[in-house]
């Protein structure tokens, strides 16, 4: 690619609900610009930006993929982004480096969840943007339905640029608003168009929106909303000059329209994203800290010869190359084979090639400027979110806020021998994606990864399967229950062996009671006149502990328990460490049968956010769950409700609040404390694990 100065550069996310058509109109915006020669099918699995085998298969975009191109003399790198849920961490990741975001809805399907969602994040990130109704030509297609959508759930400064020439199967072009021409397409590639008059019958709506268009324009700019006041005409280039001021703003959203299949309407959308969003130089300068000195802030413009910093948004591992980050170029210049410091792991790095992504096929480069987004490979210790720079010029970015995952599962591998196949390709997947987490729980002896939805964690296990030749099976993960006390107990603990040559003795009397939730253990030496000799008290407090890693009603780990060695005896030469260990666990596990032994469960504070018409369904289905309201914060348009629920009722939780809130709803949950279990409940526990044991 050739040079571009960062008032060139375009740094455009597309954003939408899943099914909108994203790749597809990067695709034919690619096809457009002359980037490619051949128009992909994502029916087809050739297109640029879904080029993971995972992607093809299930023909939606599961990772962000960056797709530069030139028009206009301005390079615009596209981000095709996730339009699912249980991907929205790749969004973020997408949103932070971009500038402006093209919204794509679909003609038949309109506004939906996915759409308010982006609308959020864009929101968040305070960009700039524009939207691309797609699919026109769509059975069931309606404009101006979607139209009035549009503005009842993102208010009047949404307003149509353009509006199509017929529908359905009759779409053929669209009527440009600024122009006031008609754009008809001819040919079945979308690239021959003809510019013609408004047709007759189109001709009063037009006008009709081109005042609504005028107005909201000259509102952006004081010298145009006098012109238009005193009814003096308004020229294109005024009108342009009006809306990119009104965009930049965030007071105008342009509405334009297409078929991203057909390649009708890529040429105006481009048109719009070169002469109307911003580059990197219309932003605000991004703001940073000193390593280690959060209260001071540094801040880098977007300046191609101040010191180079640059912000890590996404990693990949390439089955060819090894692991390739991708990044922004925040400030400086980049250069190939340099040096670069990373200021979150404090360590050097080598900068050996850098390249441009195009989907999967790298385009060399010798240096990357400020504003603009590269890649490359091979760096030692870099990971998404981290920052690099000169080392004389230190900063730190904020992280990239991911979304925290919501669901997990137990993996079992297939095969035994699998085990560390299935660890090393787990701890590869955790490089490229921050929303997916792996942990060993020590209690419960479980591999548990945890992800945003169960596709989300069917696409990690499909890849484990095809990348590293493992099978695994995922099941909902066992609980970590937990068995303690309600009452004191006194206990003789003897062992005693005899063989043909030493014996085995050790003879002890134990009293337990319970702690306060939480305690853990306590362990009290109460021996008066060496009756248990002070070598072997250690061993006593060794086979207390290894003993209560297994309690008597289902073998989970016994809590909160105080155990007080009183009394004994020894023999001067069958004692031994052995023994009184021995000795020790025999008594505990006799007392703990007197000592009213009770199940503990893990119960999880929980936060759902929900818009308020679903308020008695998610508290309905909380109680449903064993769940305890705790309180309600009122937002705008939105609840947070305030619970305490067990952990064993919330596995599913994820799949079940998408469900009912339509996707709307969000959670976050965390543990709290361990409580009793009912004792209806514990006894199913207890016969489950009773089958086990039988089972094994």
């Amino acid at each position: 690619m050739k040079d571009f100065g960062t008032e060139q550069i375009r740094n455009v996310a597309l954003i939408s609900h899943g099914g909108a058509g994203k790749t597809s109109l990067a695709e034919a915006m690619l096809y457009t610009s002359g980037a490619i020669k051949r128009l992909g099918k994502v029916d087809s699995g050739n297109t640029i930006t879904d080029f993971d085998p995972d992607e093809i298969k299930r023909q939606i975009t599961i990772s962000t993929s960056l797709a530069p191109l030139e028009w206009n003399e301005v390079k615009v790198n596209l981000l095709d982004t996730p339009g699912f849920f249980d991907f929205m961490g790749e969004v973020q990741g997408a949103l932070r480096v971009a500038d402006s975001a093209v919204i794509v809805v679909c003609a038949a399907s309109g506004v939906e969840v996915g759409t308010e969602k982006v609308w959020a994040y864009a929101d968040d990130y305070n960009l700039p943007r524009l939207i691309f109704i797609n699919k026109i030509d769509r059975e069931n297609a309606d404009y101006d339905k979607v139209m009035e959508q549009l503005r009842e759930f993102f208010g009047l400064k949404v307003f149509p640029l353009q509006f199509p020439l017929g529908q359905e199967g009759s779409f053929k072009g669209v009527i440009d608003l600024v122009k006031m021409k008609a754009i008809i397409y001819e040919g079945e590639t979308g690239l021959s168009f003809k510019e013609e008059e408004i047709p007759q019958e189109f001709a009063d709506k037009a006008q009709g929106l081109r005042e609504t268009l005028v107005e909201a324009a000259a509102e952006s700019d004081d010298d145009l909303m006098e012109k238009y006041l005193e009814e003096e005409p308004i020229g294109e280039d005024e009108i342009n000059q009006a809306l990119r001021k009104g965009i930049l703003e965030g007071k105008i959203v342009p509405v334009l329209c297409g078929s991203a299949t057909m390649n009708y309407g890529t040429q105006p959308l481009l048109d719009l994203i070169t002469s109307n969003l911003p580059s990197p130089a219309d932003r605000p300068p991004i703001v940073g800290v000193l390593p280690g000195k959060d209260e001071e802030e540094v801040v880098k413009e977007a300046d191609k010869d101040e010191s180079p910093s640059v912000l890590v948004f996404k990693t990949l591992a390439d089955p060819y190359v090894g692991r390739v980050n991708y990044f922004r170029v925040c400030s400086g210049t980049l250069k190939a084979d340099s040096q670069i410091y990373n200021f979150n792991k404090d360590k050097a790095e080598r900068i050996g090639s850098l390249f441009f992504m195009r989907g999967k096929n790298q385009i060399p480069t010798d240096q990357i400027i400020a504003g603009d987004i590269g890649a490359v490979a091979k760096l030692s210790a870099t990971a998404t979110g981290d920052t690099l720079g000169d080392k004389n010029s230190p900063v730190i970015f904020p992280a990239i806020d991911f979304p925290q995952p919501v669901i997990s599962f137990a993996v079992e591998p297939k095969s035994k021998d699998d085990e560390e196949k299935v660890s090393a390709g787990l701890t590869r997947f955790l490089d490229e994606d921050p929303t997916f987490k792996v942990e060993r729980n020590t209690e419960t002896k479980e591999i548990i990864i945890s992800g945003m939805g169960d596709a989300h964690l069917g696409v990690i296990v499909e890849r484990l399967s095809s990348k590293f030749g493992v099978e695994v099976n995922l099941k909902t993960p066992k609980v970590p229950y937990r068995e303690t006390i309600r009452r004191s107990a006194k206990k003789e603990g003897r062992y005693k062996r005899q063989s043909g040559g030493r014996g085995q003795y050790g003879h002890v009397f134990i009293e337990i009671s319970p702690l306060p939730r939480g305690e853990g253990f306590v362990f009290e030496d109460k021996i008066v006149g060496g009756v248990v000799p002070r070598q072997y008290i250690p061993a006593v407090e060794k086979g207390i502990v290894e003993a209560m890693e297994e309690g008597n009603l289902a073998k989970y780990q016994v809590v909160d328990l105080k155990v007080s060695l009183y009394d004994g005896s020894y023999h001067t030469v069958d004692s031994s460490e052995m023994a009184f260990k021995i000795a020790a666990s025999m008594a505990l596990r006799s007392a703990i049968e007197e000592a009213d032994p009770v199940l503990l469960e893990p119960v999880m504070d929980v936060e759902v956010t929900v818009p308020e018409n679903f308020m008695g369904d998610i508290m309905g289905d909380l109680n449903s769950r064993r769940g305890r309201i705790q309180g309600m914060v009122p937002g705008e348009g939105l609840q947070v409700i305030k619970a305490q629920a067990p952990l064993a009722e919330m596995f599913d939780y994820a799949i079940d609040l998408r469900s009912m809130t339509q996707g709307r709803g969000s959670f976050t949950m965390k543990f709290s404390h361990y409580e009793e279990v009912p004792h209806q409940e514990s006894e199913k526990i207890i016969a489950a694990a009773s089958e086990e044991k039988e089972g094994n």
